[in-house]
């Protein structure tokens, strides 16, 4: 097996490449077919991205692909995730690596980059499996052989954001007209950092107020507005700041040194991002915390979820909803409305009921004699029922020795 220590990378620049252009070769030629494969589906940072991911694999594994097992991947998965030797004495991470153990996150994804490259090889009969299992099975894989537990579980985590002290003081920091505007349009658009350097002079709408992504992630477009601000700070870059003579239309460029004139890479505005942070005294204040930031003060303000969907350019709405736990206010606001709700049902539950009112009609206690010659149904001369009168009858007939009898035989 060819070695697969160091990448030999076509472009360094891959703002430059085209859609479906590989910038990037590993020397092995099943390896190097899957980049070629990918570049037609995925875009250059993903590319380079799987790249990296598989140089790691094969360095640590050490096999060919065709004998890579599961075993092999299993001992990977240890090997990333503690910083030791897996099993079978693997090499824990690559000398180049600085961190030693790796994050769940990154192991999983790591997995998924080698998944995609058994598959590929296995649709073209180069392997006849694929090595990476989908999952651990579990006591009811007959009745549900595809949910198993996953290989790697990760944790939900929320993104940092930025208070609005720390963004004025980032935001001071910064030296050029051409840093503002960028970090304008992340803190106050929400675009990506990738989307910010491949802005072009015709994206920027002025008169609309808003920007249109023609390269976002996944290749997708979309027009977003932007706060005035973000083109006050671009009309002070245009005006003093970008080289007169620019062969490229993009926005951005560098303005010193040997690339004067040329589109700023990622690279070079997360080297300005650097220099401000530091200059600002700010512990941490990186560009996708700067998106994170955007979205979550328009979830805040009360934006719909679907607007900042649509904002951000997320594929689904799942990705969005991180900000409903990030906007305390929001959160906070539903609490409240939720528990007074609840103590309003306790207190009817817990108070007495109420004394229906009489609807009866009033009794009148005045008694007034009849003035007719018949008797009054409160005299004691009233005459009673028949049935009331035969029975007195009856027991005024009785002697007092059935009276007493009756007694004793009752009592018996």
């Amino acid at each position: 097996m060819a070695c697969m220590t160091s990448l030999v990378v076509r472009r360094t620049d891959v703002s430059d490449l085209g859609f479906g252009a590989c910038p990037v070769r590993l020397d092995v030629p099943l390896l190097d077919d899957y980049l070629i494969f990918l570049a037609g589906r995925c875009r250059p940072n993903t590319v380079l991205a799987t790249a990296y991911d598989l140089k790691v694999f094969f360095t640590v594994v050490g096999k060919a692909p065709q004998d890579v097992v599961p075993a092999d991947v299993l001992a990977f998965m240890t090997a990333q995730r503690t910083g030791q030797p897996g099993l079978g004495g693997l090499q824990a991470v690559p000398p180049s690596d600085v961190d030693a153990a790796m994050s769940a996150r990154t192991v999983r994804r790591r997995l998924s980059s080698v998944s995609g490259l058994f598959a590929f090889l296995q649709v073209r009969g180069d392997v006849t499996a694929n090595p990476v299992p989908r999952g651990l099975p579990t006591r009811r894989e007959r009745h549900r052989p595809r949910q198993g537990v996953p290989l790697v579980k990760a944790r939900r985590t929320l993104p940092r954001i930025l208070e609005p002290g720390e963004v004025d003081v980032l935001t001071a920091a910064l030296r050029r007209h051409r840093d503002r505007a960028m970090v304008a349009a992340m803190v106050l658009g929400g675009l990506r950092r990738c989307e910010v350097v491949g802005l072009r002079l015709e994206d920027v709408r002025v008169g609309e107020r808003r920007v249109f992504i023609a390269d976002g992630k996944g290749g997708h477009q979309r027009l977003v507005p932007v706060s005035g601000r973000f083109f006050a700070a671009v009309a002070a870059y245009l005006e003093s700041e970008r080289p007169a003579g620019a062969e490229t239309d993009r926005l951005f460029l560098v303005l010193k040194g040997p690339r004067r004139g040329r589109p700023l890479t990622a690279a070079g505005l997360d080297e300005v991002m650097d220099g401000a942070r530091r200059r600002a005294g700010l512990a941490h204040a990186t560009c996708h915390e700067l998106r994170h930031t955007c979205l979550t003060r328009l979830r805040e303000a009360g934006m719909a979820l679907e607007a900042v969907q649509a904002q951000a350019g997320h594929a689904s709405i799942e990705s969005t909803r991180i900000y409903l736990h990030l906007a305390d206010d929001w959160l906070a606001s539903q609490y409240r409305t939720a528990a007074e709700a609840i103590d309003a049902q306790m207190l009817t539950r817990s108070a007495p009921p109420p004394i229906p009112p009489d609807t009866s009609p009033p009794v009148s206690l005045s008694l007034s004699l009849p003035s007719s010659p018949s008797v009054s149904a409160f005299s004691p001369r009233a005459p009673r029922p028949d049935g009331a009168s035969r029975s007195l009858r009856s027991l005024r007939g009785t002697g007092r020795e059935g009276i007493r009898g009756g007694g004793r035989g009752g009592a018996r």
